[in-house]
C-alpha cells in the first residue's frame, strides 16, 4: 500500500514536500512515480525516479521546480516542490511500477501497478 502526504494549500512561490510511504516489502525493486489530476483534466505525468540507478525524469514544466527523491532503507519516495504556481493545483498521486522503468519511460502511466489515495495540492495566486 501507497501512503501520500504533504499537500495543503500554499500560497504562490510557497514550496511544499509531498512523501509517500509503502509499506510492502518490494519498495527498492519498483521505480515510483508522481501524477497528479486537476479538476476537469486527466492525470498527468510529475515526475518518476527509476530504480537501482536512481534516474528521474520530469514534466517540462516543473523541471527546475520540483525534485524527486527516494529512500529506499525507509521505503519512501518524495517530491519536493517549490516556486509553485496556480496551475500546479491538483491532487498529487504516487505510484509504483514493477516495471524496469527509466528515463522518460517513468512517464508512462499504464506501466504504473499501484497507486496511492492521493494528497490535494492548492496554490492560491
Amino acid at each position: 500500500q501507497l501512503q501520500a502526504s504533504g499537500g495543503g494549500l500554499i500560497q504562490t512561490g510557497g514550496s511544499l514536500r509531498l512523501s509517500c510511504v509503502d509499506s510492502g516489502d518490494t519498495f527498492s525493486n519498483n521505480a515510483m512515480g508522481w501524477f497528479r489530476q486537476a479538476p476537469g483534466k486527466e492525470r498527468e505525468f510529475v515526475a518518476g525516479i527509476s530504480r537501482g540507478t536512481f534516474t528521474t525524469h520530469y514534466l517540462n514544466s516543473v523541471k527546475g521546480r520540483f525534485t524527486i527523491s527516494r529512500d529506499n532503507a525507509k521505503n519512501t519516495v518524495n517530491l519536493q516542490m517549490t516556486s509553485l504556481r496556480p496551475e500546479d493545483t491538483a491532487v498529487y498521486y504516487c505510484a509504483a511500477s514493477t516495471s524496469g522503468l527509466t528515463g522518460p519511460s517513468l512517464s508512462l502511466v499504464y506501466f504504473y501497478n499501484y497507486w496511492g489515495q492521493g494528497t490535494q495540492v492548492t496554490v492560491s495566486s
